[in-house]
């Protein structure tokens, strides 16, 4: 991995920053070595990807494409979620994400399945470890070799059976988020409409048994009353997975306004040892460590990680080979190399641990 990645360096040292020699390339060959150096000895995440435009959300076949950018960017671990009713899912006037139509009994949970088939046929063929556990994580980063954690976003296909969790805990999903885009019987999501106001008793149940299987929770999409009542039923750590602080003053005007969420929202994940994680639709990579900064500011630098919502939406991270990129970004922005580390994985080992082992 590492010869790769330095190959990427290579790249962007090439890339105008300065002739040879000058002051300005050698403040950035230093900021290079400094990135690779903390992935080096940081295992790092993305802690929500769907791994970029030839990935689970597409109807390409299983492919090396992640694999290789995971490679050239030296990004340890992908958050890899399928997302079980993306075939009732369309933009609506405003562009928004909905579900247009109520899925036929079973319907989400065969899709589910097949993008399950999916990921199976990508691991055995496309040089991609699977991390069942925090030790599959640290082994896999020692090899440099990349891996993916299996998630879920949006529990919709559980129809009220819960012994669908344990099969997807079986199948090798180790990260599930409750809701997503379409209603279900768990809680509110932040673009619909609040029939439950909050969580359901369902809701509360479906999260016991995540903690007793072993899965990471994500409460990302639930709103703040849903997540809050989240973390009163909680006894593990909670992840918020990809989002960014209301008003962002980073992000600027955006469509994804109803998808940021408030300071108490944040210090309330926050509050179970959790952490929340910032999505790539920022206009630079600079104004993307201006949304780190601002999470950190509102719950420490121990609760931010980084989650792209990598798909087919365009972002500053359209593919993996800019993660070291990201990560000096970071350093040259003021992060010094220990908590550059964190936010790009620790954090997210730290809930994965407690919640997976």
């Amino acid at each position: 991995m590492w010869s790769t990645a330095l190959a990427s360096v290579g790249t962007m040292l090439s890339g105008g920053v300065g002739p040879r020699g000058s002051s300005a390339a050698a403040q950035t060959a230093e900021n290079a070595s400094a990135a690779l150096d903390v992935l080096r000895k940081s295992i790092s995440v993305d802690v929500h990807t769907h791994g970029g435009m030839t990935g689970i959300m597409s109807q390409a076949p299983p492919n090396g494409d992640l694999a290789k950018g995971m490679r050239a960017g030296s990004l340890a671990v992908a958050c890899l979620a399928d997302v079980p009713d993306a075939p009732i899912l369309r933009r609506n006037a405003a562009g928004v994400l909905t579900a247009m139509r109520t899925p036929e009994p079973g319907e989400l949970y065969k899709y589910h399945l097949g993008r399950l088939d999916w990921v199976d046929e990508m691991v055995a063929s496309h040089n991609l470890r699977r991390a069942l556990t925090a030790a599959d994580l640290e082994a896999a980063h020692a090899a440099g070799q990349p891996a993916i954690v299996g998630d879920v976003e949006g529990l919709d296909f559980l129809e009220g059976k819960l012994e669908r969790l344990e099969q997807s805990h079986q199948r090798g999903v180790r990260h599930v988020q409750l809701v997503h885009y379409t209603p279900n019987d768990i809680g509110d999501f932040q673009t619909g409409i609040v029939t439950h106001h909050g969580l359901t008793p369902y809701g509360a149940e479906v999260i016991r048994a995540c903690q007793r299987l072993g899965f990471v929770c994500d409460v990302a999409h639930a709103t703040e009353d849903t997540a809050k009542a989240a973390v009163g039923v909680s006894t593990k750590p909670l992840l918020l997975s990809h989002t960014a602080i209301s008003g962002s003053p980073a992000m600027g005007p955006t469509p994804l306004a109803a998808r940021q969420i408030s300071r108490d929202h944040a210090r309330a994940i926050a509050q179970t040892g959790g952490a929340i994680g910032i999505w790539h639709f920022f206009p630079s990579l600079e104004k993307y460590v201006d949304g780190l900064k601002e999470m950190a500011d509102v719950v420490g630098v121990d609760h931010v990680c980084i989650g792209t919502d990598q798909s087919s939406n365009p972002g500053i991270l359209p593919d993996y080979t800019l993660w070291v990129h990201l990560v000096a970004a970071m350093l040259r922005g003021g992060f010094s190399a220990e908590e550059a580390g964190r936010i790009a994985g620790g954090n997210y080992m730290r809930v994965f641990r407690a919640a997976v082992g």
